[in-house]
């Protein structure tokens, strides 16, 4: 047993590794609302935006983003693409309706609207883009344009 669990986060993790933290609130278990509107609100965005989870992958073919996202439906999660090379992936996950008769003793899914963006390389397929999501994971395919090789023509030396 840890001698700071609350601070930490009570997770299982390496304490040299920076990422394994939860970023920690101060003003989290107070009773009254955060010092600045705009904060308490951002803070709550912040946690689910930090919580969904993106590998980008690029193979021979393609350019392969897959998101975590558990609970949400195809439906609740966009995919765009803006300004020609960038790739927007956002969602809302709600919270969960309160009951009067209800009793929680911890809440710790995050709930709120998350957006991540990417800059697309030059040679991503625009459109031809591909989304795909099955078991709380979205799969996002880009192909890649192909690679004219460039036609090598012999000259023979003379002399």
């Amino acid at each position: 047993m840890s001698l700071i669990p609350s601070f930490f986060g009570n997770r299982r993790s390496s304490i040299f590794d920076p990422f394994s933290l939860d970023v920690w609130d101060p003003f989290k278990d107070f009773p009254f609302s955060s010092p600045s509107p705009s904060l308490s609100t951002r803070s709550s965005e912040t946690s689910a935006f930090v919580n969904t989870r993106i590998d980008w992958k690029e193979t021979p073919e393609a350019h392969v983003f897959k998101a975590d996202v558990p609970g949400l439906k195809k439906e609740e999660v966009k995919v765009e693409v803006e300004d020609d090379r960038v790739l927007q992936i956002s969602g809302e996950r709600n919270a969960e309706k309160e009951d009067k008769n209800d009793s929680w003793h911890r809440v710790e899914r995050s709930s709120g609207k998350f957006m991540r963006r990417f800059r697309l390389p030059e040679n991503a397929k625009i459109d031809h883009i591909k989304a795909s999501m099955e078991n709380g994971v979205l799969t996002v395919t880009i192909p890649k344009l192909e690679v004219k090789k460039p036609d090598v023509k012999s000259i023979e030396i003379s002399g």
